[in-house]
């Protein structure tokens, strides 16, 4: 039986009534009311309601008919709402708020600005202008690329006379090709464009084809052509809109220019894209295969541009979800990318430069970030999706981030020294990988939270180091049971296997390298280390101008026993790098394409391309390569001044690729986070 009766509906009328045809403003806050609660025969009879509170439910969604044609105010805060296109029945809508419906993010802020024409005030903030971009400029944009798309690619595949069957075939590859390919604004609103997209693109071959939408039509909008593109850009759209929990919005991010470069007069907002002309630096004028699209000071202390000393440690990309808001099947890997340095962490869209989202901690200083995915129950035993940034750092405590909710639901007290890395494991999506200066690598299983944000973590095993870890790598062919880890003492291997009853363990191979006195040595510091493949191995140590690549299989024997043996690293090749003494520049790679990256004591990225060697090195007779690898291509730094100087002594402590390398991040010690664009 329904909670909601005609004799509550009178009692909570506000003031009380007699009749529900005179209720105005009505409270329904409080009383655990379900999607199912909301008769739509019992509500129609309300039909000179305005105002309607609906706070503090369990709503996930709206009925389709809940005919309040009068409605002007509606508050639905602390609710499970997951969609909000149903809220189109109440077209005289001013004021909205769904404030603490963890599961809206900015795209819906943006649906419902669209489809509610009258709405004024979202979220306790003013809208106006920012809703007349999003249905006017933004909408025409949008329209004039549907329109060019079907002009190019699909206008000329239909015949003069065409069957019904041929105009459903190729009606359903329009939609799926304008979906992919018609892009405009920040990643972060990708999920609303598509929408509008597949919206427009039905209207239009409705029109030209004469077809039957799927989806009842939006109000026609009617287009001032003289009216100027509003200078409003996405970046300052997220911060109208506002966010929830300890995130914010941050829009004082500084774009510093090359000195050789001409100033960018783009408006705000529209990705600062440099041309090659402009990215190319002195010396790599006739070889450009990346070019440089933002230079951010995005995790300056207290927001001051005059912090230039902030280092900033570790980036790693977002992985795609299967389903949810943050969702993007078409593209093939993400472009959001987590950094983090100083007090905080920061969520950036690559292609625009804009600071999706910042996270600080004015006592920390973040070292690692990471990603996994989990999947939560949200409401009525449904499950959904999610992923929930790990962040640690100089305090030793894991902080746990569900970025889509915009909220840091729990931490975890792991260590009581500093944390230098975190990983989780690619197969178990709840194990997490901690590696502090306490010489320790500890296994926590971090669970999952619960509709609430309960949670309950508990420490699997405790890894015994001898001396710190500076990186960890779980073995691509059996994550489950080998780790790796680089450390100030060598380079060790663990097993991790859970099916062992000892929960502490000691080291079950440490691995002997080239020493530049020409000997061989286990005691060196290792302050990179990434597999390129499943057995391939890249690691960088105390000797200098030299990246070792060695054979994870040929050089340990998983059905070897006994603990803390010594074996020798079978160095498939040494790449050429810096002759530098400076350490923690850490490397990366890119195995979907068999590059190394590595950044150096002068600001510049070493790039490897080793696609012509991998072949010979998966030969079981694969022979060592003599000569030392040089690099494809080195990335200069370019002149940059901040505040009317020139930017020196810049180390590159990180540089990350995305899974597909086309946006490459370079993480340096003068604060600023450099992103080029694979051209």
């Amino acid at each position: 039986m329904s909670k909601i009766t005609t004799e509550l509906l009178l009692e909570r009328a506000v003031p009380r009534s007699t009749r529900l045809r005179k209720i105005e403003t009505l409270n329904l806050s409080k009383l655990q009311l379900k999607t199912g609660d909301l008769d739509p025969r019992l509500f129609s009879r309300l039909r000179h309601l305005q105002k309607l509170d609906l706070s503090d439910n369990l709503l996930d969604k709206f009925p389709n008919s809940l005919t309040l044609p009068d409605l002007r105010v509606l508050n639905c805060n602390n609710n499970k709402l997951e969609d909000v296109t149903a809220l189109k029945q109440f077209p005289l809508l001013e004021e909205l708020t769904y404030e603490n419906n963890v599961y809206l993010t900015l795209n819906d802020d943006y649906k419902v600005m669209f489809l509610l024409q009258n709405l004024r005030l979202l979220n306790g903030k003013d809208i106006t202008k920012l809703a007349n971009h999003v249905r006017r400029v933004n909408s025409r944009k949008l329209t004039s690329k549907v329109t060019a798309h079907w002009e190019k690619f699909f206008r000329d595949q239909l015949p003069e006379k065409y069957t019904a069957e041929q105009v459903k075939s190729i009606k359903k590859k329009f939609l799926k090709s304008v979906q992919t390919n018609v892009v405009y604004g920040p990643s972060s609103l990708s999920e609303f464009t598509r929408w509008r997209v597949k919206m427009i693109a039905e209207e239009f071959l409705a029109y030209s084809l004469g077809l039957e939408l799927n989806t009842d039509p939006e109000p026609e909008e009617k287009m001032d052509e003289n009216e100027e593109e509003t200078t409003e850009s996405p970046r300052e759209a997220a911060a109208d809109v506002g966010q929830v929990g300890d995130f914010s919005s941050y829009i004082n991010n500084v774009a510093i220019m090359p000195s050789k470069r001409k100033r960018n007069n783009s408006k705000p907002g529209s990705g600062n894209k440099k041309s090659k002309t402009q990215a190319k630096t002195k010396e790599e004028a006739e070889d450009v295969s990346a070019e440089p699209l933002h230079f951010l000071q995005c995790h300056s202390k207290g927001n001051s541009r005059e912090d230039f000393k902030t280092q900033l440690w570790s980036c790693v990309f977002e992985p795609l979800l299967d389903c949810g808001a943050r969702k993007d099947p078409i593209v093939s890997s993400s472009r959001t990318v987590a950094t983090c340095g100083g007090e905080s962490v920061c969520l950036i869209d690559c292609e625009t430069g804009t600071v999706l989202k910042k996270y600080k901690v004015a006592t920390e200083e973040f070292f690692s970030v990471a990603w996994t995915t989990l999947t939560m129950v949200i409401s009525d035993s449904r499950k959904k999706s999610h992923n929930i940034l790990a962040a640690a750092g100089r305090r030793g405590i894991v902080k746990l981030i569900h970025v889509a909710a915009d909220f840091c639901y729990g931490e975890i007290k792991a260590h009581k020294k500093p944390i230098a890395t975190v990983c989780f494991s690619p197969t178990r999506e709840t194990h997490l990988f901690t590696a502090s200066y306490d010489k320790r690598i500890a296994l926590w299983d971090i669970g999952i939270p619960d509709c609430d944000y309960n949670f309950k973590a508990s420490q699997l095993l405790v890894l015994e180091a001898f001396s710190i870890p500076l990186r960890i790598a779980l073995v691509p062919t059996c994550p489950d049971q080998y780790l790796l880890a680089g450390c100030e003492g060598g380079c060790f291997a663990w097993n991790i296997k859970l099916d062992k009853e000892q929960k502490s363990r000691p080291f079950e191979a440490i691995f002997q390298f080239p020493d530049e006195d020409g000997g061989i040595t286990t005691s060196h510091r290792v302050d990179g280390l990434a597999f390129l493949n499943d057995d391939v191995v890249a690691s960088k140590s105390s000797k200098p101008g030299c990246i070792y690549l060695w054979s994870w299989s040929r050089s340990f024997d998983t059905r070897g026993k006994g603990c803390q043996r010594t074996v020798s690293a079978v160095i498939l090749a040494e790449l050429e790098w810096s002759m530098t003494d400076l350490s923690y520049l850490t490397l990366s790679t890119c195995p979907a394409k068999d590059y190394v990256f590595c950044g150096d004591e002068m600001g510049s990225v070493w790039m490897y391309n080793l696609s012509n060697y991998t072949a010979a090195w998966s030969s079981a007779k694969g022979k060592r390569s003599d000569k030392k690898i040089p690099p494809t291509q080195i990335l200069k730094w370019p002149e940059l001044r901040a505040n009317g100087e020139q930017l020196t002594e810049v180390l590159v402590n990180n540089v990350v690729s995305d899974p597909t390398f086309t946006y490459l991040v370079v993480l340096t010690s003068v604060n600023i986070t450099a992103i080029w664009k694979k051209s």
